[in-house]
């Protein structure tokens, strides 16, 4: 019997429905103009401009408004950080997202950094991610806390669970391991430096790859039962594992595509939605 689809794309057209109706809630209450998602775009990586595309239809379709900025490869550190202070001071701007990857000489955690708390709607500062880490009140990472929405909606229980981790970005691995870690799991969080990496994966309960290597992980490596979750995306609508054998041997799995990214942009679109109910509830208190 085939696993249980975990459906990130059913789950997403379900969240954007509530926010459009808290979207319109908002608008009504405050009198303003809907909330802005400024994106940054540096560069011309075709892939970061579709992604960056993507999530201002996202914003269109509940109601928000979506700013793109796009800056030349030229663009200096100095230059990014400019226009990211002048976002952190716009107050029409609730959420800031810095498409990554940035060209090689721009020094991408320092703009991360710059981005004010409040308006860190895609989990990417060093300051969200300890107060992420500490259990305070933070934005998550949106790959890795749309992840942990998806397996809270299809009842999956990570407690007790022994988790293995493939990946350790910034933005995806590590708050990913944090993320389980918080909600009680056992963690392992492997790298390219891990060794006998199948000895790790062999008696995990739970999944998540997020190297970025096309069916890097094999099927016959990961145990009858587990439960799949794939963030890699590659030309042929391949992720990080070798899904096909496993279908009929996992309890539960994210398909790709369909899975983990629609939940991410769900995510990014939902916690602007949050920072911009906030301030206008902390505006209405100021009165």
């Amino acid at each position: 019997m085939a696993g249980l689809v975990l459906d990130g794309k059913a789950l997403s057209l379900r969240i954007e429905a509530e926010l459009k109706e808290r979207v319109a809630r908002l608008v009504h209450a405050t009198g303003e103009a809907p909330p802005v998602l400024a994106t940054i775009l540096v560069g011309d990586n075709p892939e970061s401009a579709t992604y960056v595309r993507m999530k201002g239809n996202a914003c269109r379709r509940v109601g928000m408004e979506s700013r793109p900025i796009t800056l030349s490869e030229e663009t200096t550190t100095e230059q990014l950080l400019t226009t990211i202070d002048g976002l952190n001071r716009d107050p029409r701007v609730r959420g800031i997202l810095l498409q990554h990857p940035v060209p090689v000489h721009i020094d991408e955690r320092q703009c991360f950094d710059r981005i004010a708390l409040e308006k860190d709607v895609d989990g990417v500062t060093s300051h969200g991610f300890g107060r992420m880490a500490m259990k305070l009140p933070a934005y998550g990472s949106a790959t890795p806390a749309g992840i942990m929405h998806l397996l809270r909606h299809y009842g999956i229980v990570v407690a007790g669970c022994s988790a293995t981790v493939v990946g350790r970005s910034a933005i995806l691995g590590k708050p990913m391991a944090m993320m389980l870690n918080n909600a009680n799991a056992t963690v392992t969080l492997c790298h390219r430096y891990t060794r006998d990496l199948p000895r790790y994966l062999r008696d995990a309960d739970i999944v998540v790859a997020a190297l970025g290597k096309p069916e890097f992980i094999q099927a016959d490596w990961l145990k009858d039962g587990v439960i799949v979750v794939d963030a890699g995306y590659h030309p042929g609508g391949l992720g990080d594992v070798q899904m096909l054998p496993l279908v009929d041997r996992c309890t539960a799995y994210t398909p790709v595509p369909g899975g983990v990214g629609p939940m991410t942009i769900a995510t990014l679109i939902e916690q602007t939605v949050q920072s911009a109910e906030r301030a206008a509830k902390s505006l209405t208190h100021a009165l």
